[in-house]
């Protein structure tokens, strides 16, 4: 099919105070996770104004709407869950108000991931105005809940409760105007510590739990810091980008950037202020880089020094997540999120790639305000941060990509912004983007790099 790129460039700028109307609206509703109940249905009735040919809410709570006819699918995904909004004290507006500018939309889920939505639903809106659909296809928009709880989680029920296992996805996650083919992963680590607890006023009597737990805090820092020099007691994480210790991925993490671990929360307990603690607990955010696995990452806490020092008083687990939706719906699942990679040559990323370079060339395009944060990177990228691909891509395979409107520096900062231009690019490009995705060039052999799933009986 020869497209008509300049039509495409005008339908999606004839609809830019429709895509900025609708993300306002959508940053009107709060939508934590759990909380997404209002914002679902304010997209529900904007897929139905716009005439999609079915829209639907599955018992998860993700809003879905569908436009063309055929057995094989395409999706779009955005979540439409955020954050909160931290010290209000730290936002210079309402962030559930907002305002905007000739240039920018300001408020939380801006770019974080609302605006993701506005363009993939009116991009697929200018699909079906243009006759884009290809045949045999039917285009899926998914509106995704509780990704910022448990990236993914939403589409292991997608893939395993409704049974929709889409062709290829386009994540709408914000990418600063570049495509993105992978990204890191990560887990959710628990440690915990046992003490003996005692008055306070005779500290040797009793076993301080939070000591222990400050020698493994002290590893763990260091795991993350430290250099990977034979003398070095504890090898640090950047490791991971050496081939001595990488020898099969050394080179897709250093695509990837290496992984990270940092502690994110502690609690304890202790009978009171005047005793000794009797046990302490923290939780580890660990990002993982190509060559990592879930047991490793385990491993590597298990066998830092001071957690071998304290021998059976110290368990390392990951967490699970069981949290119920808005609709009251839970699917249990493991708080596990797999590094992925695409190959650029695949077929679902050149698609991408080639209607970048037909509407806008093969540069990142940027906003006022915006360029001095896309000049000189490349085309085709990363992530920093983690998004729903994990479950689409890392855990089932299936092929995906990343172009979205907003930046990641945006993502859970206050003052947060989106640039309109992004809405109409992005919307420009998914209408382009799908028609010229050429399925007899598909191939089994998308994926480069894929962690894959746990030996855990989950789904």
């Amino acid at each position: 099919m020869a497209l008509d790129y300049s039509a495409i460039r005008a339908a999606a700028e004839g609809y830019r105070a429709d895509m900025v109307r609708f993300l306002r609206a959508m940053i009107a509703h709060p939508s934590e996770s759990c909380e997404e109940k209002e914002v679902v249905a304010c997209i529900r009735a904007e897929m139905e104004k716009l005439g999609y040919d079915k829209v639907e809410v599955d018992g998860l709570g993700n809003v879905i709407g569908w436009m063309g006819e055929g057995e094989k699918i395409i999706a779009i995904d955005s979540h439409v869950d955020t954050v909160g909004i931290g010290n209000r004290d730290n936002w210079t507006a309402d962030p559930y108000e907002g305002y905007e500018t000739d240039e920018i939309i300001y408020g939380r889920g801006a770019s974080d991931q609302e605006g993701g939505m506005a363009s993939a639903v009116y991009g697929v809106k200018i699909m079906k105005d243009l006759g884009l659909i290809p045949e045999g296809y039917r285009i899926m928009v998914v509106g995704s809940v509780q990704e910022e709880d448990c990236d993914g989680m939403c589409w292991q029920y997608i893939v395993n409760r409704d049974g929709v296992r889409p062709e290829f996805v386009i994540s709408t996650e914000p990418t600063d105007g570049g495509i993105y083919r992978g990204q890191r992963g990560r887990m959710e680590i628990r440690v915990d510590v046992r003490g003996v607890s005692c008055h306070g006023s005779a500290p040797e009597r009793g076993d301080n739990a939070i000591y222990k737990m400050a020698d493994i805090i002290a590893d763990i820092r260091a795991l993350n810091n430290n250099g990977c020099d034979e003398s070095t007691a504890i090898k640090g994480l950047v490791k991971m980008l050496d081939a001595k210790y990488n020898p099969d991925h050394w080179e897709d993490a250093r695509f990837l950037g290496r992984g990270t671990c940092t502690v994110s929360q502690i609690y304890f307990t202790s009978p009171s202020r005047c005793a000794v603690a009797d046990s302490c607990a923290i939780s580890v955010d660990r990002r993982m880089t190509a060559g990592e696995t879930w047991e490793s990452c385990l491993d590597e806490i298990r066998n830092l020094p001071a957690v071998r020092k304290y021998g059976e008083d110290v368990q390392v687990s990951m967490y699970m997540y069981d949290r119920p939706s808005w609709t009251g719906e839970v699917y249990e699942t493991e708080a596990y999120f797999p590094t992925w990679i695409n190959r650029e040559s695949a077929a679902h990323v050149r698609a991408l790639v080639d209607a970048h370079v037909a509407l806008f060339g093969d540069r990142r395009i940027g906003a006022p305000g915006s360029m001095s944060t896309r000049e000189g990177r490349p085309l085709t990228d990363k992530w920093t941060f983690s998004t729903n691909g994990v479950a689409i891509q890392g855990r089932y395979g299936i092929p995906c990509v990343g172009f979205g409107p907003g930046a990641e520096s945006q993502a859970h900062a206050p003052n947060e912004i989106t640039w309109k231009q992004d809405l109409v690019t992005c919307a420009a490009l998914y209408a382009a983007a799908i028609s010229l995705y050429p399925t007899e060039e598909k191939t089994g052999d998308a994926t480069q790099f894929r962690a894959g799933a746990t030996n855990n009986d989950i789904q």
